[in-house]
């Protein structure tokens, strides 16, 4: 296992990445964290601003300058920022391209400056698209259906041509439909929040098309430990891994397990499916149980109980 002192988290004060900084600060690493604040918040992270070793910068992976001023004595980087909104990506693609690939190669070029020992990418299930067959494997032919997904796509390149061209140590890590605690309550936010948050006011739980398209339901917890694990384990270089259950729920075996956890005979409304949705997705986890040493542990209904009272708690 391989230990790096100092870690850089782009996008850490985030929905996954804070859950990871709360990790990382509890190994005693020295963690910086970048993020401009745009989906982030500094609530996520502030009870760690008085933690020796701890650091909090507000800036954008956009600018080189700031990127490169951060990484200057790190040892490794954990790659989260992005803007993560399949439909907002279609309404503004270019902004898109321009966060999730210039600026992933504008961290990539400063972790190959200052001599980085391990790059972990977070990626998403979103550069499969509608691949069969199902379960999705790492080696599936890539289909991207959004500029979102082209934009992971991408970048994924890129993290593979730094690997072969400069030695960096990469590791992808395409994340599913990740939920738990911290996930924002707002029109972008995963469909577990969402659902969760108009359960605790007593609205609709909203499903777009006919509700059978399948999900890869993951929470926060087993999200971050996987991230451990591809930060600090030997021999991945230039790997890929899916980070899933391989459960698939489709969206109406969702609703019913809400209303079921929250004890609520909530109604269902259907509503026109949304631009650069995918169909059926579930990931097949056998690569990163045989190689990672990873395995989802948290079912979805205990998933949804442990999120149930922090969605109500700030609804």
């Amino acid at each position: 296992m391989k230990f790096f002192s100092s870690v850089l988290v782009t996008g850490g004060a985030g929905f996954i990445g804070s859950h990871l900084v709360d990790e990382l600060v509890g190994r005693n690493y020295k963690v910086i964290v970048l993020d401009n604040f745009r989906s982030g918040r500094v609530e996520n992270v502030s009870h760690h601003l008085e933690s020796d070793g701890f650091r909090l910068v507000e800036g954008d992976v956009r600018d080189r300058k700031v990127v490169g001023d951060v990484m200057d004595g790190i040892d490794a980087v954990v790659h989260l920022a992005a803007l993560i909104d399949v439909e907002d990506s279609v309404n503004n693609p270019i902004e898109t391209h321009r966060v999730n690939v210039t600026g992933t190669l504008n961290v990539l070029e400063e972790a190959v400056r200052n001599d980085v020992g391990r790059f972990v990418f977070a990626s998403s299930t979103a550069v499969y698209g509608e691949v069969k067959p199902l379960p999705l494997k790492e080696d599936c032919p890539l289909k991207p259906m959004s500029p979102y997904a082209v934009s992971k796509a991408s970048a994924e390149s890129y993290c593979r041509a730094f690997c072969r061209s400069y030695g960096l140590e990469t590791v992808i890590l395409r994340y599913f439909n990740v939920y738990g605690p911290r996930q924002e309550h707002n029109p972008y936010s995963g469909v577990i929040t969402k659902f969760l948050s108009n359960a605790s006011r007593g609205e609709p739980l909203v499903v777009y098309g006919d509700g059978e398209q399948t999900r890869d339901f993951i929470q926060i917890g087993d999200v971050v430990d996987a991230t451990v694990l591809a930060l600090e384990s030997d021999n991945l270089v230039g790997e890929t891994f899916n980070v899933c259950t391989g459960k698939p729920t489709t969206i109406n075996e969702l609703t019913r397990i809400v209303k079921e956890a929250t004890g609520k005979n909530l109604q269902i409304k259907h509503d026109k499916p949304r631009k650069g949705d995918i169909k059926n997705n579930y990931g097949n986890p056998a690569k990163a149980e045989k190689i990672l040493g990873f395995r989802a542990g948290v079912s979805l209904r205990k998933g949804l109980e442990r999120f149930e009272s922090s969605c109500i708690g700030h609804s």
